[in-house]
């Protein structure tokens, strides 16, 4: 087991790897495996991609991240310009095209609603938003218009885990309220969590995934 040293190298190395992640004023700090990412990007997009990063690196067990955006004086995006391009990037993807999609800008934040048929169309549409240039933050409204059958979502998940031979499916628990999934139990990798998490909201019928996976 790596010591908390040893894994705030490999963070940090991870972080200097990672071609999304430009900025020199990332702080990591590590305690029982636990990594708290502080410090300062100019971009919403780049602090979404220094998240994901450490997320990758063997031995992380918890990640929390306390990082300002701070847009670059260059950057002069209004608010309406914001929205214009959010609007168009949301009709140009294939997979949001036929949704009904609505942004809102306020400050540089932005708010999506409306309603799209699956959960992983609603995570596309933040994520795509997320990179534009000038925004600072992404508030994810949008809703689920499907409901299933709880024991239909849960063999769903089920059945996709099973197809990932590096995924150990016996060690997790799944339970489906209200089109609400819950996910228990334990893993040993935090990329082992995000297969997990992923699987289950790419399934028809999900609402929402809660994540209570442990990494040990």
């Amino acid at each position: 087991m790596k010591t908390d040293e040893e894994l705030r190298a490999d963070v940090i190395a991870e972080l200097k790897w990672n071609p999304s992640i430009k900025s020199n004023q990332i702080g990591v700090i590590v305690k029982d495996g636990a990594v708290t990412l502080t410090g300062m990007v100019e971009s919403y997009a780049e602090q979404l991609y220094a998240e994901r990063a450490v997320k990758n690196v063997k031995g992380v067990r918890a990640v929390a991240e306390d990082i300002q955006v701070k847009l670059p004086s260059q950057i002069n995006r209004t608010d309406e310009g914001i929205a214009e391009q959010a609007a168009r990037i949301l009709t140009w993807n294939s997979t949001l095209r036929d949704t009904n999609v609505q942004v809102e800008v306020r400050n540089g934040r932005v708010v999506l609603t409306g309603e799209v048929d699956w959960l992983y169309q609603k995570d596309t549409a933040a994520r795509r938003v997320a990179e534009l240039e000038g925004v600072s933050g992404v508030v994810n409204q949008i809703t689920i218009r499907k409901s299933a059958n709880p024991r239909d979502v849960k063999r769903q998940i089920m059945d996709a885990l099973h197809r990932h031979a590096n995924l150990e499916a016996s060690k997790v628990e799944i339970s489906v309220t209200d089109g609400t999934v819950t996910l228990e139990g334990s893993v040993d990798a935090y990329y082992e969590r995000d297969l997990i998490e992923s699987a289950a909201r790419r399934t028809e019928g999900v609402r929402a995934v809660v994540d209570n996976l442990r990494v040990f």
